[in-house]
């Protein structure tokens, strides 16, 4: 069976979704702009809040840390100022990892390297995140799973022999793994999603919790997802989408998140048992817009009922269904009827052929 428990939330094919907002880097590195972001996510109803982990001297070559970055989301001269200025340390995310706690949310990240793989243990995080770029990145996977705590895992980009390698590569240290498929596009369009792979992720790892991480800048693909399978749904978080930064565009907004997770949750009682059946609560409106069998006009006792005598009239109930008229064609009236007036089973009576009756008056 497929199940994956994060700080003792349970995620299964048969529980609720588990959605985490994912606030990156839209903190923009202060710590209060980042609980604002918390608080928010949390009135929104998400299970659990994400951050962005880097060590960023030792993760990227030093051409691309010293390269300009001078741009409108820039916040700093060169790409490594512009990270470092982004990047929290540790105690910030202690406070911050107290007061989601504080809150029941989860609290975690997104680690980039080891160092920050590290630094997120040293927390005691109850999951970490690889983003799609290290699903390849068999070495980080390991050092990660050896931690023993749930993996999940992005697959934007990747074959399905690449997401292959890092389980094979994953699995023999820890089992508590998720995939989620991706688009690594930000935002990505919705004819890229391919959320059919959902499908074929579930069908290929019949033992693991499959979900979405979707960068797509509405809700609707989400839903799709979750009746595709996925139980696991992370999208990107913020307060404005005004604020200086490249995710700010695609990432939802409260009132955003607060649909989408008012909407995933929604959907388990919207699928019913499926079993069909009629509703108490659709009774009244279908005797509304229902309609049973009446006198088209005024009927005398004794008329034998043809084409046109019969009509079917709002409302339902207090006569017979629509259906039944062809039972009633050719029957006897046994009392009259007024123009309206709703017929009964024992309105009418059979109409004796003519060979059965001449046979019983020669007898």
């Amino acid at each position: 069976m497929r199940e994956l428990s994060i700080d003792g939330r349970r995620i299964a094919d048969d529980a609720d979704v588990y959605v985490i907002a994912e606030i990156g880097h839209n903190h923009q590195g202060s710590v209060e702009k980042a609980k604002e972001l918390v608080r928010a996510a949390h009135d929104c109803g998400v299970d659990a809040v994400k951050l962005q982990k880097r060590d960023n001297r030792s993760l990227f070559t030093r051409d691309l840390f010293d390269q300009p970055y001078d741009h409108e989301n820039s916040f700093g001269a060169t790409y490594g100022e512009h990270r470092e200025a982004l990047e929290l340390g540790h105690d910030a995310y202690v406070e911050l990892q107290g007061y989601a706690r504080s809150l029941g949310l989860g609290f975690f990240a997104t680690a980039f390297d080891e160092p920050s793989a590290d630094f997120l243990a040293d927390l005691d995080v109850p999951a970490f995140k690889i983003a799609s770029g290290d699903l390849t990145n068999v070495p980080l996977l390991r050092h990660v799973a050896a931690f023993g705590k749930p993996l999940i895992v992005s697959t934007g980009g990747a074959t399905i022999e690449d997401v292959d390698r890092a389980v094979d590569a994953v699995r023999p240290l820890n089992d508590q793994v998720c995939l989620l498929q991706c688009t690594a596009a930000y935002p990505a369009a919705v004819e890229d999603l391919n959320l059919q792979a959902i499908a074929t992720l579930r069908d290929r790892y019949p033992d693991l919790v499959v979900g979405l991480s979707d960068h797509q800048d509405g809700i609707a693909m989400s839903l799709v997802a979750y009746m595709l399978g996925a139980r696991v749904i992370e999208k990107h978080f913020t307060l404005s989408h005004t604020w200086k930064g490249t995710d700010h565009a695609f990432s939802l907004m409260p009132e955003g998140m607060r649909k989408l997770v008012r909407d995933l949750r929604r959907v388990p009682d919207a699928l019913g048992d499926g079993v069909k059946r009629p509703l108490d609560i659709e009774a009244k409106p279908l005797e509304k817009m229902g309609k049973k069998l009446v006198a088209a006009r005024a009927l005398g006792a004794g008329h034998v009922l043809g084409p046109g005598d019969l009509a079917a009239r709002s409302p339902a109930g207090g006569g017979l269904p629509p259906y039944a008229l062809d039972g009633l064609l050719g029957r006897r009236l046994v009392r009259p009827l007024e123009v309206d007036e709703a017929i009964h089973p024992t309105d009418v009576e059979p109409v004796a052929e003519p060979a059965v009756q001449a046979t019983r008056e020669g007898a």
